[in-house]
């Protein structure tokens, strides 16, 4: 007889590690614990397992190029193509087999998948279209949009011709796209007229029109995709540098773009993320080590293989999207899934409909959406079928070890490993976290570093912490998906980065350490535990306390959904901790509440 939702989470509570399931192991990618001693022992020319996941027009000569710290150089003397890479390579073997599955938010819409040999056809025309606008090699093309397919079609495309492509996120104000168009100096944006959020249909080209009006240069040429249905539209009228992505396409049909050959250390994208200056930073990343990056952690860690259906739920808007979406899932031959609307449109059921109806493989969200199901209950998850699930994944925070249980039992059936990857738009792909077909889980720890990463929790001085201790999260080594600058700003780079650890007036690589700006703990196994982002770390009375570790004790509360906790000033102990909390449905915000949370912590 199954054992009922209260005796599950019992027996789960007194659990704090967990064996990859011998079904999973069997058929894992990796499944021998040798290769973080293999990567040691070679390292750097490790890396070459993760360049030979990929097709080169020109050999590289060197794995890494460290005469220059922190300006790595890696595979140089290398070149390819990363629209090949994702695309042409595939055709023979995979031509018609689905490269993208799309799901549009309204239910009442046919979903779209392109094939490996449609998604070539429509990239190709699309690469001839900007050509034709007068996009040459190196030209920055920036990339207003949201969950649509002609999303990645369009980053394949600028790849293709060796144009860096900038995506700014669909959600981000007009101003954002201003300030990013204007420091990359860019002079071509692709958008569209709107799309679909919670049943409505937004206006996004309005959006788009007042972020160009903001733009200090001149653009040359806009992009425009239709996504809104008939009846949907603003009534937008294009401008005279506005184009219709249909008609571009109609006019190119059928056209052949040969891709590009790239220099290994050509810059494939830019992408703007927040700084503590208030400007946003420009992260370079390029072609080869970028590329390698994302094929091989996509291989390793989320077990992806070419007959799966993968299904990450970020958005391309941001790095995971670009990383887990796009390069790494295409660069194996996969079929990648899409999304275009929120978890709980039209129902909280949406995203397992989905991948039930998909028989989805894989499933790589969030801990915010993990928690958000929690809140919703066992009820929307078990109305489907999600046994096709073989490994489930978790991204841009750390989830405490309830919601990861939940995760586990009630999405994974205890049947699939859970990744807990701990990584940033800089690092380019994950860097800390278990090999699911090698390595014991342990709930609320992301795990040791990857093979070949050589990650260490230190303190203010930059030495090692005891087991247990809090400190700094810090990279010791340089490794292939690295940034390789912030957009012309090198001092700016080495200032964010590097300088807090790093003797940066030695050529010597071994005087280099980046720096995350995290802080985390490490266990007696070499488990590490990300806190949160050092500004989130509070000192009471000398104690260093993570606000991430303090939030998933306080979740771990029976009757607590959320909770937020930030410092403040007190005159005895220095920094106080202030929570905010948000309780489950049928549970009181009294004082009975309050003294469980204040014993859970």
């Amino acid at each position: 007889m199954p054992e009922d939702t209260a005796e599950l989470e019992a027996r789960l509570e007194e659990q704090d590690e967990f064996e990859p399931p011998e079904e999973f192991v069997e058929q894992a990618n990796v499944a021998d614990d040798s290769v973080y001693e293999e990567f040691e022992q070679n390292w750097p020319e490790c890396w070459e397992r993760a360049a030979d996941l990929l097709d080169w027009d020109e050999e590289y000569d060197r794995v890494l190029d460290d005469s220059n710290p922190p300006f790595y150089e890696w595979f140089t003397g290398g070149s390819l193509n990363a629209s090949h890479n994702c695309l042409d390579r595939h055709l023979d073997e995979r031509g018609d087999e689905a490269a993208i599955e799309w799901v549009g938010e309204p239910v009442d819409e046919d979903n779209r998948t392109y094939t490996y040999e449609e998604l070539h056809r429509e990239v190709n025309e699309v690469a001839a279209a900007l050509r034709d606008m007068g996009v040459g090699e190196d030209d920055v093309v920036t990339m207003y949009m949201p969950m649509i397919p002609e999303l990645p079609i369009a980053m394949l495309a600028c790849a293709r011709i060796g144009a860096p492509h900038s995506v700014v996120f669909a959600g981000f104000s007009a101003d954002a796209l201003a300030t990013r168009m204007n420091a990359a100096d860019s002079e071509y944006l692709i958008t569209c007229d709107g799309y679909y959020r919670r049943g409505d249909a937004l206006d996004h080209l309005e959006k788009a029109n007042e972020g160009l009006s903001g733009v200090d240069h001149e653009v040359e040429d806009v992009m425009v995709v239709e996504r809104l249905r008939d009846g949907d539209g603003h009534g937008h009228d294009l401008a005279a540098n506005q184009h219709a992505y249909a008609d571009l396409v109609a006019d190119h049909e059928g056209a052949a773009v040969e891709p590009v050959e790239r220099d290994a250390e050509d810059m494939l994208f830019l992408m703007y993320t927040s700084g503590t200056t208030g400007k946003p930073k420009g992260v370079k990343h390029t072609t080869g080590g970028y590329l390698a990056w994302t094929a091989w952690t996509s291989q390793a860690v989320l077990d992806v293989k070419p007959e799966d259906t993968y299904f990450c739920s970020a958005d391309i808007g941001w790095i995971t999207g670009h990383s887990y979406i796009v390069y790494g899932p295409l660069a194996l031959g996969t079929t990648s899934m899409m999304y275009e609307g929120t978890p709980d449109h039209p129902d909280r059921d949406r995203l397992w409909e989905i991948v039930d109806e998909y028989d989805a493989t894989q499933l790589y969200t969030a801990p915010t959406a993990i928690r958000a199901f929690m809140k919703w209950g066992t009820e929307y998850p078990d109305r489907h079928d999600l046994s096709s699930l073989r490994l489930l994944g978790t991204v841009g925070e750390p989830i405490n070890p309830r919601a990861w249980k939940w995760y586990y039992t009630h999405i994974g059936n205890e049947d699939c490993p859970i990744v807990d990857t701990w990584w940033q738009t800089e690092t380019g792909g994950m860097m800390v976290t278990t090999l699911p077909g090698v390595k014991t889980m342990k709930p609320g720890s992301a795990g040791p570093p990857l093979p070949g990463v050589d990650a260490q929790v230190v303190d203010t001085e930059g030495n090692e912490v005891d087991a247990g201790d809090a400190g700094y999260l810090t990279v010791q080594k340089p490794w292939p998906g690295m940034l390789r600058t912030l957009y012309k700003n090198d001092e700016r780079f080495i200032d964010e980065y590097w300088a807090e650890y790093s003797d940066t007036d030695s050529d010597d690589m071994d005087d280099w350490v980046y720096f995350p700006e995290d802080g985390a703990k490490i266990d007696d196994d070499g488990y590490i535990t990300v806190l949160g982002r050092v500004d989130d770390v509070l000192n009471v009375s000398g104690h260093r306390l993570g606000t991430m570790e303090i939030e998933s004790a306080i979740v771990g509360v029976e009757g607590v959904a959320e909770a937020a906790v930030v410092g403040g000033s007190h005159e005895v102990t220095g920094e106080a901790v202030y929570a905010y909390v948000i309780t489950e449905d049928g549970y009181d915000e009294d004082e009975e509440m309050r003294e469980r949370i204040e014993q859970g912590v």
